[in-house]
């Protein structure tokens, strides 16, 4: 049983067994105010399932590709609740989870999944469909490019305005029956963000 939290597009928290499947999951589509929501949809998540985090296997993170603050948020929330509970964290690409989600609802073949970079850029990852376990098979990507700047690919394209914590879950608890490898613990902000640290103290003159 596991929970999960992604906050790469929008902020989503479920609870998920891979017996029982989907037990809860409270969502928000807002792109701002991450940290404001984050411990709320917890709460409420854990509330609906009825599971104390006692009784968790794991934490599943989403890590990426997203906006720099929004995923720190998200990330760091299933560390230091993993913390508290005393349970490991388990990493996914948050666009494994668009595309095990899509698979799952019928979806066959080559898939480009797209999301949100803002800026007028996305972010992007190529599938070349799901294995026999129907986990997805990531052939390229995450990677970042302009909003006319994707891979000439034949592939179904999926624009996903929202990852959600369910099949984020799912795929977690898919992932390690079947034994594969789970990502990195390395966030994938893909590029710099807009805030850059100061250079020093400004020379005055007069």
């Amino acid at each position: 049983m596991l929970l999960a939290i992604d906050t790469s597009a929008g902020t989503s928290v479920a609870v998920v067994d891979y017996d029982r499947g989907v037990l809860a999951e409270a969502s928000d589509p807002g792109t701002r105010g991450h940290a404001e929501r984050i411990g709320r949809l917890i709460a409420d998540a854990l509330a609906e399932s009825g599971v104390a985090p006692a009784e968790l296997s794991a934490v599943a993170a989403g890590m990426g590709p997203g906006p720099f603050t929004g995923l720190r948020v998200g990330i760091v929330a299933a560390r230091a609740f993993a913390l508290a509970a005393g349970k490991p964290v388990v990493n996914l690409v948050s666009h494994d989870a668009i595309a095990f989600g899509a698979y799952r609802d019928g979806e066959r073949g080559p898939l480009l999944v797209v999301t949100d970079a803002r800026r007028r850029e996305v972010y992007w990852s190529y599938y070349d469909g799901a294995d026999e376990a129907g986990l997805p098979l990531r052939a390229d990507g995450p990677a970042l490019a302009g909003l006319d700047e994707l891979p000439l690919v034949r592939a179904a394209r999926l624009d996903a305005d929202h990852v959600s914590a369910a099949a984020l879950g799912l795929l977690a608890e898919h992932t390690w029956k079947n034994g594969r490898p789970f990502a990195s613990d390395q966030a994938l902000y893909l590029r710099s963000p807009d805030v850059t640290p100061s250079a020093g103290p400004k020379r005055v003159t007069g």
